[in-house]
């Protein structure tokens, strides 16, 4: 018999950024609650308080949950049973990483949508001392709010802020009026894709690896150029080689090898392990090394070159 699917709704955000706001008026909407029987998590106690009385056909059980420890599966089964409910929703803490839910999960609850709301005022400052937590809400919300959001702040700022964790991510703006705006600014890459030989410079190789690993696809069929530590792997056919480079996403501590398979047969002999300007052809094909279909590349041509002064690369 199939596991009974739980649809999760999950808000994110650090405190005054709008959470409890945002999910007392959801709550109201008859269009969204239609009287369902909702399991409410609280996860922080901010500086509004929900008012159950008015949620919209009153069955919507709120449960506090004041240490991140308590995320287990066995609480989380055992509170939905409890409020025999058929569907949750989450005001997280911002200090707690998401894994710590995510890991929780029982089987058959899938998350149906995340928000991240964030106080513009101080949502900078945050990303500037605390990145990690900030990226950790950033990185797979369906939709980031920015609150009290006012002329005179400069939406560049916040968007690349968002774009340095997820480019699919929607962007919204909420005036002190309670107007709000959608982002409007397209990313352009910083490499021509329609150049015969697509070149990609050292302080953009992160966002290429991730542009690739996106859209492999449109790859497929493109010569590219670019600086790489090419390195012997185990169970990697002869001839083969990994070429990438180590990518920091957001802190020192999620710093890894961000690489794709290249087949080296053509440009002779080359070093278990070294820097090469590469120039390769690149398929989107099946590769035993992925276990699945892949960016496939078939080096042209491989130069040594010392490595590059910022030899990490980031999202700028």
């Amino acid at each position: 018999m199939p596991e009974r699917q739980i649809p999760v709704y999950l808000f994110t955000g650090f405190l005054e950024a709008g959470k409890t706001k945002f999910i007392q008026e959801t709550l109201e909407d008859k269009r969204f609650n239609k009287g369902e029987p909702t399991l409410l998590l609280v996860c922080e106690e901010g500086v509004e308080e929900y008012a159950p009385e008015q949620f919209s056909g009153h069955r919507v059980k709120l449960k506090a949950v004041e240490d991140e420890a308590e995320l287990t599966p066995e609480n989380l089964a055992r509170w939905l049973a409890q409020a025999e409910a058929e569907r949750v929703l989450v005001e997280y803490n911002g200090m707690w990483m998401l894994d710590s839910l995510y890991n929780a999960l029982p089987e058959g609850w899938l998350v149906a949508q995340e928000f991240m709301f964030a106080y513009a005022p101080t949502f900078l400052s945050y990303n500037a001392n605390m990145r990690q937590l900030t990226y950790d809400k950033l990185k797979s919300a369906e939709l980031v709010v920015f609150n009290r959001f006012t002329p005179d702040m400069d939406k560049l700022a916040f968007h690349k802020v968002v774009r340095g964790a997820s480019r699919r991510s929607d962007i919204a703006y909420e005036a002190p009026d309670g107007s709000v705006q959608y982002d409007d600014i397209v990313d352009p890459l910083p490499f021509d894709l329609d150049a015969p030989v697509v070149n990609i410079e050292d302080r953009d190789y992160a966002l290429w690896y991730r542009d690739v690993a996106e859209e492999p696809k449109k790859y497929a069929g493109k010569t590219v150029r670019v600086k790489a530590r090419c390195a012997k792997r185990r169970g990697i056919p002869d001839g083969w080689l990994v070429m990438g480079r180590h990518v920091m996403t957001c802190c020192e501590a999620d710093i890894s090898f961000h690489a794709f398979i290249c087949d080296f047969r053509g440009v002779g002999d080359m070093p278990d392990d070294g820097w090469f300007i590469v120039t390769a052809k690149m398929e989107y094909k099946f590769h035993r090394s992925y276990g699945r279909k892949g960016p496939v590349l078939t080096a042209v041509s491989a130069e040594a070159c010392e490595a590059p002064e910022q030899s990490v690369a980031t999202f700028y």
